[in-house]
């Protein structure tokens, strides 16, 4: 029996899904198809049926996985207290949560080398994305003049997609903390 097309777009999505989570909470090349497909309770030969190759799963997964952190970040800075939106997000990012929940993370900081040598399309919608994230940042900026709001947006994405990064690298749980504590401290005081 044939699928309705809605079901095909809902079992598509789901795997998008599935594999926005498993990208980034175990890399690409560590992800691979079969076990992606069996998380997502699928046969592993339904795969082509729903995309034309692994490159494009991964495209459209970390356009997934980017529109989640936006959403997150951008209702961090709606909450915050204060009015202070800039350093909610900043806070949010460079969390030790954040670190420690790799599957629900950004994309950028927990697939970033991966992406950086990824097909065309991966890397155009990172790059997309980055610029996104960078404008979520800009338009909470204390600064008046465009430029410059967008300039310290870009450092500030810069430092915190760097220091999630290496908080996950380094194993001594203070000094992990400590990366994060830092960097928050340094770009607050901006």
């Amino acid at each position: 029996m044939r699928k309705s097309r809605a079901e095909t777009a809902d079992t598509r999505r789901k795997i998008v899904e599935v594999a926005a989570r498993e990208f980034r909470a175990n890399g690409i090349q560590a992800t691979g198809l079969a076990d992606l497909m069996a998380e997502a309770g699928l046969s592993h030969g339904g795969f082509y049926r729903h995309f034309d190759s692994k490159d494009q799963l991964v495209a459209e997964a970390c356009e997934t996985g980017l529109s989640a952190i936006i959403h997150k970040l951008d209702t961090a800075a709606g909450e915050s207290a204060g009015h202070d939106g800039f350093k909610a997000i900043v806070d949010a990012y460079a969390s030790t949560s954040h670190r420690d929940e790799r599957a629900d993370g950004c994309p950028l900081a927990g697939m970033g080398s991966e992406l950086a040598r990824a097909d065309e399309q991966t890397r155009a919608v990172a790059a997309r994305g980055f610029d996104d994230l960078v404008e979520v940042l800009a338009r909470r900026s204390k600064r008046r003049q465009k430029t410059t709001a967008r300039s310290e947006a870009i450092f500030a994405l810069s430092a915190m997609i760097g220091a999630v990064t290496m908080a996950r690298i380094v194993e001594d749980p203070e000094a992990s903390a400590a990366i994060l504590q830092n960097v928050r401290e340094h770009l607050t005081a901006m």
